[in-house]
């Protein structure tokens, strides 16, 4: 995969514990990155898979964000935590206090893609030009390109990984302008820079191909699957 300059782990946080997988329900909770579409086709595959060897199995699955993946395997709420970052020191101390022996699993590996309204001009964009739209000091498109009016600059929830690894990569862990707008997920993302000519957002590579937006080459490299 090509997914320079913007590289997001994706992550399994699971308790060390058997799971009692025939006639149970296995809670799965966390990223939206993941569980939007990865994690349940994955998990529909494997249902199929144990039906055929005569063994039911049920998945709930709630795709609500990164810190939510954590603190529902701390909280025992989840026995699979999705997550697209790493466990923060606090939440493995707060799992050990609980006597909670959590496992994080690499499990794939996602590019961040910069996308615009399909009718902006602009055909590519630099890391600084990410870092100042995004940490609000440049606001109008007129700054960096052709065209002119207020930037509407989209980014994920505070709850979610991505929020955070995006804030680390592209912005030198600056804060997020005040006039950015968060959304819950990828989908939102794509769908608010669809319909707005004056967007800007980030997006996993499963959202690339969204109609009415396109993706922008950052210092000349486009993100491409493998």
């Amino acid at each position: 995969m090509n997914a320079a300059p913007f590289l997001n782990l994706l992550i399994f946080i699971a308790l060390q514990t058997s799971f009692a997988l025939a006639g149970d329900s296995l809670v799965i909770k966390g990223s939206d990155t993941l569980g939007a579409k990865m994690v349940p086709q994955l998990a529909e595959a494997y249902k199929a898979k144990k039906e055929k060897q005569g063994m039911q199995i049920a998945f709930e699955i709630a795709a609500e964000g990164s810190s939510t993946g954590v603190a529902s395997v701390i909280d025992a709420t989840a026995e699979i935590g999705m997550s697209s970052r790493d466990p923060k020191t606090k939440e493995i101390t707060k799992a050990k206090t609980r006597g909670i022996d959590m496992k994080a699993i690499t499990v794939a590996k996602d590019g961040m893609a910069i996308i615009v309204n399909e009718s902006n001009s602009l055909e590519s964009i630099s890391l600084e030009e990410i870092e100042l739209i995004f940490s609000g000091d440049i606001d109008d498109w007129s700054a960096i390109s052709m065209e002119t009016g207020s930037i509407s600059a989209y980014t994920r929830n505070t709850s979610s990984g991505t929020y955070a690894t995006f804030q680390k990569l592209a912005m030198n862990s600056r804060d997020y302008g005040t006039e950015t707008q968060k959304m819950a997920g990828n989908e939102q993302i794509a769908s608010e820079v669809a319909n707005n000519p004056y967007g800007i957002g980030y997006v996993g590579l499963a959202y690339i191909n969204t109609p009415g937006i396109k993706v922008l080459p950052v210092e000349g490299i486009l993100p491409t699957a493998a």
